[in-house]
């Protein structure tokens, strides 16, 4: 099997449990069999979203279910670099639950595979390609190598002897056989070897009518070159356009081999159809292979209904050029799709499943088996960190739950939070093989490692122009000129992001700017270095103070907020307050601080986190030397740091204080009244609710 653990899949029952058992006949996880919603034209289903939201998992649960119960292959499509390499993985794995038979496709790819003239190095990986065919259809056995060996040997045999007097005497450019002469030799081995004459004739027509000769063509007069797989395998080497010509037929003789491999008992008898896994289709090989399977199934006219129910995988959206696309939220496949072909293009035949977050109910569930009580808000704050984005709700629960078992048996890991474990703990945690949560969920969501090392400090950058000026002062290293381009570019690639604006974080999505910044915070150099956290929010800071721009004074107050320098951050919103008097600034100084108050906090080992007691007045004795005022902002502005955290507990009286401390602010201030009470009203909800500050309507 593909994979060997079984983790339990959350909110994707309507997808498992519902459509495939509907598509295939085969109950998901019961020896039963279930009506099919489609008799013959199926559709295509593919399975989108970003880093981390399932489409492996999905199909792995689906591979654990399904095997051994019908024919099944399970293929990641990011693995091979051309379609012919996998049909014949297709060929491999679907062969055995299928009697063994790709009478069609199989002359095909052997013509292909044994019939260029590359490297040794390619020409043996070729045989090796032949002898797993041979093998799975049950035309040779032993090992692969033996037959490999036992094949290149015939072959070169038959090239010795002139492979027959219709053989072409070309040679190629080193002085051995040419590719057509191999090819000829490749194809007499296996149809005298391996088919009666009889069975011959039609597989050589059909692919001689798909490649009769032209007139004056370039195949030369020779009997081999008129064959119409000898074209084929002479197509599909000269790339381009003839590549994709080649293509198209062997996917058609795959699709028309599986049709015909289903005899008419078994049809009548609605035994399970096949299931083909296609992983990673976002790949060059895997898009071409679902384009080829699509525009099969669209051609017009009286065409052979395959039975074979794909299920593929996609990074992102839908391709853009999908226009005939049919699309279904997971809630959608409980009952039917309701989906038809409406019409000949070959994106009609798509049904198109994004995968959606988790719920916070799908969050409890991951937690319930946590060996003692956990703090009342952990499920939501966990929510609140992630998404529902499934892989790093999973990596959380998992670290959370071995949190539990380390403590109730006293053998917690030295680097995991002591004590009780609360909402802010959660990104402190380490998984069960001893590595930080956030570097765990960031290398699956960023593969490369060069990338990954570069969005680290650079998330912490307002916007691109920032994130340069990072990079040089930085001295990040890469072949590019702009290291902060070209992590932007890797991001859109990753689909991460699309036409993000020039003022956006390089990360604008909340989970991964959200992870970027802690692992920046976790990995902080020390004050005496260039990577570490104060020195890095210093440069940003003296970025935007220098800039010009009065745009930049929010930014400048959030680096300085972010090294723990609340002093001079309350000190220029208090300026501010006392020198404005219209109604538009009083809209820009809210915006201001809530926007300052989202600025991350600085490292554990260089600040204590009061910020929830600051905010409540605790440590008001400290702050003697300012005024009232003064002391409101700077409690208002603690408060608020505290609440945008992702992680903080919303505790109902620290919101009801921040709107208390507005009113108040409202009262010292004629022009600002109406907007300052309007904020005190609804704040504190939003702050509850997790939700963005709405400023309030002039």
């Amino acid at each position: 099997m593909h994979t060997s653990e079984a983790p339990r899949l959350y909110a994707r029952d309507p997808l498992l449990q519902s459509l495939l058992p509907r598509l295939t006949g085969l109950a998901y996880t019961e020896r039963a069999r279930v009506p099919w919603e489609y008799d013959k034209d199926l559709p295509l289903v593919l399975l989108t979203g970003r880093h981390g939201m399932g489409r492996s998992a999905v199909l792995g649960a689906l591979e654990r279910h399904y095997t051994g119960r019908l024919p099944l292959a399970f293929v990641d499509t990011a693995a091979s670099e051309l379609v012919v390499e996998l049909l014949e993985e297709l060929v491999r794995l679907l062969a055995p639950g299928l009697g063994r038979r790709f009478p069609l496709l199989l002359p095909g790819l052997i013509s292909v595979f044994g019939g260029h003239g590359g490297t040794p190095d390619e020409r043996t990986r070729a045989t090796a390609r032949i002898a797993r065919l041979l093998i799975a259809c049950d035309l040779e056995s032993g090992t692969e190598v033996d037959v490999a060996l036992r094949w290149a040997s015939r072959v070169r045999t038959r090239l010795e002897a002139g492979a027959g007097p219709d053989a072409p005497i070309r040679t190629g450019s080193g002085g051995g056989p040419g590719a057509h002469a191999v090819t000829h030799a490749v194809l007499a081995e296996y149809f005298e070897r391996y088919t009666r004459s009889r069975g011959a004739a039609p597989l050589r027509q059909w692919y001689q009518e798909r490649y009769a000769e032209s007139e004056g063509g370039a195949g030369g007069t020779a009997a081999g070159a008129h064959d119409g797989l000898g074209r084929l395998a002479d197509w599909f080497h000269r790339g381009g356009d003839y590549r994709h010509a080649a293509e198209q037929t062997l996917v058609h003789a795959f699709l028309e081999d599986i049709a015909a491999a289903r005899s008419k008992w078994q049809r009548l008898n609605r035994d399970p159809r096949p299931l083909a896994l296609l992983d990673n289709t976002h790949s060059p090989a895997g898009a071409r292979l679902v384009d080829l399977v699509l525009e099969y199934r669209a051609r017009p006219g009286e065409t052979p209904h395959d039975p074979l129910v794909v299920v593929a995988t996609r990074l992102g959206d839908a391709p853009s050029e999908a226009a005939d696309a049919v699309y279904r939220e997971l809630p959608d496949l409980v009952a039917s799709t309701r989906w038809r072909r409406t019409g000949h293009t070959p994106s009609a035949g798509l049904l198109v499943v994004p995968l959606t977050p988790l719920s916070r109910d799908d969050v409890l569930l991951m937690l319930d088996a946590a060996s003692a009580p956990l703090h009342p808000y952990l499920a939501s704050a966990l929510h609140t960190l992630t998404g529902g984005h499934p892989l790093a709700s999973s990596v959380l629960c998992e670290a959370v739950l071995e949190h539990t078992r380390a403590t109730a048996s006293g053998k917690e890991d030295a680097r995991s939070p002591a004590g009780p474990l609360g909402p802010r703990n959660l990104l402190e945690l380490t998984t069960p093989d001893g590595r930080p949560v956030t570097q765990a969920i960031l290398e699956r969501l960023l593969p490369s490692p060069h990338q990954r090392a570069r969005l680290v400090p650079l998330s912490l950058a307002r916007d691109n122009t920032a994130a340069q000026a990072l990079a040089a002062h930085l001295r990040l290293e890469g072949p590019e000129q702009l290291p902060a381009n070209a992590a932007a570019d890797y991001l859109e690639a990753e689909h991460w992001q699309h036409d993000t604006p020039q003022d956006r974080p390089l990360a604008a999505d909340p989970l991964l700017h959200t992870l970027l910044v802690h692992e920046a915070r976790r990995t902080s150099q020390g004050t005496d270095s260039r990577r570490g956290w104060q020195e890095m929010h210093g440069f940003l800071r003296h970025h935007h103070t220098t800039s010009g721009d009065e745009s930049g004074v929010p930014d400048a107050l959030r680096h300085a907020l972010a090294s723990g320098d609340a002093k001079s951050v309350v000190k220029g919103l208090s300026e501010e307050f006392e020198s404005e008097q219209d109604l538009p600034s009083a809209l820009r100084w809210l915006e201001c601080l809530s926007y300052t108050a989202t600025a991350p906090a600085p490292p554990a080992a260089d600040w204590d986190d009061d910020r929830a007691a600051v905010a409540a007045g605790a440590h008001d004795d400290r702050y003697q030397d300012i005024d009232d005022i003064d002391r409101c902002i700077n409690r208002l502005l603690h408060g608020l740091w505290y609440l945008s955290d992702a992680l903080a507990e919303p505790e109902a009286d620290l919101c009801e204080d921040m709107g208390a401390e507005l009113a108040y602010l409202s009262l010292r201030h004629r022009a600002w009244r109406g907007v300052l009470s309007q904020a005190a009203r609804t704040w504190p909800a939003a702050a509850r609710d997790k939700r963005p500050l709405p400023l309030p309507e002039l």
